[in-house]
């Protein structure tokens, strides 16, 4: 199998996703858009992973490659594609598959449960999660979804958090499972400077003394990519 990744800023990278394919043999390649890369043809993957990044999916004249890159996910799920997107990756998702993408009431960042919703179906992703998962989390925006589209978590700060559509073969998800400790440091020296007070943001110590929160969402993140590969390869 071939995966693909969108990369847009260089601290967002794969995290724990990437040890993950390459144990399975799987082939990884990347576009780096903040080096101006031009994505592959839809021929030339079978997953494709939209990463976070801090910019807005609205910033397009900052970030020229926004609009492009939008495109080239709408050809992706077109295409039959398994797509997974993350933070920013799942608010490209939702816009692109007729959703909106807009402020949240509250900035959430750092460590806080995301619960499955009941409508979600059992062949979900997150089939063996239970019902309450610690997850990290790094986002201001929000989204809504299209008709097409089911919402499949929620959390206290953000009521969409998870959600599917083409038939469960595209996914996105505004919380991260892939962070590591290390991508947890990278991303404060970067953008430490959004750790306000703020009644869902907690601080640097905070979120890095949590190793054993890195270890869980790590293993959910695995589990989650094996339920995706055994429901559609």
């Amino acid at each position: 199998m071939r995966l693909h990744y969108l990369q847009h800023v260089p601290f967002e990278g794969l995290g724990n996703i990437e040890p993950w394919a390459r144990g399975l043999g799987w082939e990884v390649t990347a576009t780096r858009l903040y080096r101006s890369e031009k994505p592959p043809s839809t021929d030339e993957f079978d997953w494709l992973i939209v990463m976070g990044g801090p910019m807005n999916i609205y910033e397009e004249k900052e970030y020229p490659w926004l609009s492009a890159e939008k495109k080239f996910i709408a050809r992706a799920i077109e295409s039959n594609k398994i797509v997974v997107g993350v933070c920013l990756g799942a608010q490209l998702i939702a816009e692109v598959t007729g959703g909106r993408v807009f402020r949240n009431r509250y900035k959430e960042i750092g460590w806080f449960p995301v619960r499955i919703l009941p409508s979600a179906p059992s062949s979900s992703p997150f089939k063996g999660f239970p019902d309450e998962f610690m997850a990290f989390h790094w986002h201001g925006d929000t989204f809504s979804i299209g008709r097409d589209s089911i919402m499949l978590a929620e959390s206290e700060a953000c009521s969409a958090q998870a959600f599917s559509c083409n038939n469960g073969r595209v996914l996105g998800l505004q919380f991260h499972l892939e962070t590591s400790p290390e991508n947890a440091r990278t991303l404060i020296q970067n953008c430490g400077g959004e750790l306000v007070d703020g009644q869902y943001i907690q601080g640097p110590q905070a979120i890095l003394g949590r190793q054993d929160h890195f270890g869980e969402i790590n293993r959910n993140m695995v589990l989650m990519l094996d339920n995706m590969r055994n429901e559609f390869n």
